[in-house]
């Protein structure tokens, strides 16, 4: 159950927040279990992971009304490592989420650190939810970017007969100066329709490479972007995901649970000029009881481009399944495993990722 607290009891620099129309919301999650990785030709490893199901994480979510339906939002998230007690997002504090924000009857905008338009808008079509490690959709499709994006303003519709839909900007989502020439900017848009047990969704995104970069001279001038479409169907006893990507000047997001991402090669390669690749997933989960068992299978085709050109042209699989049991409404048992056939498209490299674990969130 979450806990919400009035500001000044929370943290005395947030005195005068404190109103009786305004709340400050503490919340998180733990989640840490015993795992491992097991790639071809590299050595296996095993022992203690964290964030396995969901990234552990604690936050400030905060809201007060302003009056004729207006509020004033914002959010604070930090990630960290279970095992090690360290933050993560390269050791950013609020490494998750850092926004603030004005909502009302016409939508909500957001001005900050967040996840992308199109990850928000997409992360329904997995079966895994975005997490597990190899065995999330990230591993066959994801955005040009990582799913969160610094220096980026946002706006989400409000739902209008089942429609909701999110556009981004980021004035450089990589950590850099928002204002030079060098700045990576990212457009990002999403559109979500749900009715009953039935949802579809579909996103567009494209990253700016700042004109003065290596990176894009390296690239020739050309700009990564992807199509994502997706969608759910809920039966009661099965539901049922699908989904389809196409990425333009690169590949599959890399580092996704540190696992399939991981080129054979030294270097985590990720984009190139002329790079095509077609991604699809479909999944299946089944509640029983208590507990729900879900599992998917992703392919990667790479069409053109540099691994393509140099022998990287194998088609990628990713076959997987998990498990959950709830002890309570906010505590949950799992387990995992995930094999890729023909990782990052070499026909001799193949991973396997498994972990059990318990996470818990309040």
């Amino acid at each position: 159950m979450k806990k919400t607290l009035l500001a000044a009891a929370l943290l005395a620099g947030f005195a005068g927040v404190a109103q009786a129309q305004s709340s400050v919301t503490l919340y998180g999650i733990v989640d840490v279990g015993i795992g491992g990785t097991n790639k071809h030709d590299q050595d296996s490893s095993y022992g203690m992971v964290s964030g396995v199901q969901s990234g552990s994480r604690w936050g400030l979510r905060g809201t007060e009304d302003l009056g004729n339906g207006l509020r004033a939002n914002f959010q604070l998230e930090s990630g960290f490592d279970v095992g090690r007690g360290t933050q993560l997002q390269g050791s950013r504090l609020f490494g998750r989420a850092a926004w603030g924000g004005l909502s009302g009857a016409w939508g909500e905008t957001r001005f900050g650190r967040q996840v992308t338009a199109s990850s928000d808008t997409m992360a329904f079509i997995d079966p895994f939810g975005t997490g597990f490690q190899q065995a999330a959709i990230g591993s066959s499709m994801n955005g040009v970017s990582t799913n969160r994006a610094d220096n980026t303003v946002s706006y989400i519709t409000p739902d209008v007969a089942g429609f909701r839909g999110m556009v981004g900007y980021s004035f450089n989502y990589d950590g850099g100066v928002a204002t030079s020439d060098n700045s990576n900017r990212l457009v990002s848009v999403g559109l979500k329709y749900a009715n009953g047990p039935f949802a579809v969704g579909a996103a567009y995104e494209r990253a700016y490479i700042g004109d003065t970069t290596a990176w894009n001279t390296a690239m020739g001038g050309k700009d990564p972007y992807n199509y994502t479409v997706g969608g759910t169907w809920d039966f009661n006893v099965v539901k049922a995901y699908a989904a389809w990507s196409q990425m333009k000047h690169g590949y599959t997001n890399p580092g996704n649970g540190d696992v399939v991402g991981q080129l054979p090669s030294s270097g985590t390669l990720r984009y190139f000029p002329d790079g095509k690749v077609n991604a699809y997933m479909v999944g299946l989960s089944v509640p029983v009881g208590q507990a729900a068992v879900f599992g998917s299978w992703q392919r990667n085709e790479p069409k053109s481009g540099y691994l393509a050109d140099n022998g990287f042209d194998s088609k990628q699989n990713v076959y997987s399944i998990g498990a959950t049991y709830d002890l309570s409404k906010r505590t949950n048992l799992y387990a995992f495993f995930s094999y890729a056939d023909k990782a990052w498209y070499d026909s001799d490299f193949d991973s396997k990722a498994y972990a059990v674990g318990i996470r818990h969130r309040f």
